[in-house]
């Protein structure tokens, strides 16, 4: 069993990016360095040294995440959080159930400082599981270019939180893209990092901690123990960010009544799984993966559905799985595939690999449009049901955004808005 469900053509397109990148020649990062300001090269005059000098530029160019979209800045603070009412199922000599947390949030403009995308020694770990050590630089990798900045001013107001965990192996990191935009649209969001089921997650203390869940997890039935799992962490990090003793610093800024909740791969699975056990959790979604907990006692809440055509077209490959879900879905609920995508379309990878030329002929969509659609798709949902917008795009096919095709759709059921907090809207 592969929890994440990352294909083996995975590794083929992180060796890609990685003979495309080339390390810095201007130092190396450390684990809290503001990124680098390195430049291009200069190409040379014959058209093969062009060629050669297209692709070096694109290799040291430092790499970017999409600027966000919203009118908002975006903050960031870092979380550590203990469940002490929880031994690690991982590690129980461990103690306490222990998370990392990136909390994104809408800010003002002007002040605050740069934050690192990732730290070199994570970078290194990541890169190394993906079958890219030696080839790529950790120091190229974890100066990715992001938006948010510490120590930015909170923005007026209340706002909707949703949290995000990510796939199986991966890091918190790789839903950067996505979690900027959020914020930068008025929700505060945080990712959170499960303690041993990322190749690699700098906790306190200076301590790595690596996939011990790894091995484990490959026995039959641990899909649902690791969703359900997660699940718990979810609902905790609501807990500590919304509860009368909130660790942290702006939980004023959490409108309380209006939470979501979503995730890439198995983290996709924890959503809903969050879902039929915190009625806290008005909507959720899932980005391309497999369920491993069925949707009783989600009592009518919405969910987003969000997939590759390949594995997620109703009956075909793991769209048997989603079927499933599908037909227990009992409220607002939509089914979406795209076209050329891969499991990592909807992650930070693709955006990084297409700044660095990598072309994968399995996932022929690009980093830009992975993240246009992400964004759109994600971002439409949650301002729907967690700000009462009208959102037409979740209607139905979209002229601007070919690749989405809509395999199932639900109809808005009168009230359906008639209690979220903030607004009256009447529907569609």
């Amino acid at each position: 069993m592969t929890l994440s469900r990352t294909p083996l053509r995975r590794h083929a397109v992180v060796a890609a990016l990685a003979l495309a990148l080339v390390a810095p020649t201007a130092g190396t990062a450390t684990a809290h360095a503001s990124p680098s300001d390195d430049t291009a090269t200069a190409r040379p005059s014959s058209s093969d040294g062009a060629d050669r000098a297209t692709a070096a530029d694109a290799a040291t160019a430092p790499l970017r995440l999409p600027r966000p979209t919203g009118p908002y800045a975006v903050g960031r603070d870092t979380l550590h959080f203990v469940d002490e009412s929880r031994r690690d199922p991982w590690v129980p000599s461990a103690g306490g159930r222990e998370l990392m947390v990136s909390v994104h949030y809408p800010g003002r403009h002007g002040g605050g400082h740069p934050v690192p995308y990732t730290s070199e020694e994570e970078a290194r770990l990541l890169l190394e599981a993906w079958r890219a050590d030696g080839q790529v630089s950790p120091a190229a990798y974890s100066s990715t270019r992001a938006f948010a900045r510490s120590g930015t001013r909170p923005a007026p107001g209340r706002f909707p939180l949703v949290v995000l965990s990510p796939g199986f192996t991966a890091p918190r990191s790789t839903l950067t893209h996505l979690a900027e935009d959020l914020a930068s649209r008025g929700f505060v969001v945080a990712t959170v990092d499960h303690a041993y089921e990322s190749v690699g997650t700098a906790f306190p203390g200076g301590r790595m901690l690596t996939c011990r869940a790894c091995a484990p997890a490959e026995q039959p039935g641990m899909g649902k123990v690791v969703t359900e799992g997660r699940a718990k962490d979810l609902s905790y990090v609501i807990d500590r960010l919304t509860g009368g003793d909130s660790s942290w610093r702006h939980a004023r800024m959490i409108d309380g009544r209006r939470i979501g909740a979503g995730g890439h791969s198995i983290g996709g699975a924890a959503a809903l799984a969050t879902m039929t056990t915190d009625p806290r959790v008005r909507a959720g979604m899932n980005m391309d993966g497999s369920f491993h907990t069925g949707p009783d006692g989600i009592d009518g809440r919405p969910f987003l559905m969000l997939g590759t055509e390949v594995e997620h077209t109703p009956g075909h490959g793991d769209g048997k799985n989603w079927d499933r879900t599908w037909q227990g879905l009992d409220g607002w609920k939509r089914w979406l595939t795209v076209r050329g995508s891969g499991h990592f379309t909807f992650t930070d990878l693709p955006v990084l690999a297409g700044q660095a030329g990598v072309v994968d002929p399995e996932v022929p969509l690009s980093g830009e449009r992975s993240q246009e659609i992400t964004r759109a798709y994600v971002g439409a949902f949650f301002e729907k049901w967690l700000r009462g917008e009208r959102e037409p795009l979740l209607d139905g096919p979209a002229a601007r955004h070919p690749e989405v095709v809509f395999q199932g759709v639900s109809p808005l059921k009168t009230g359906d808005f008639a209690d979220v907090p903030g607004t009256d809207a009447p529907g569609q």
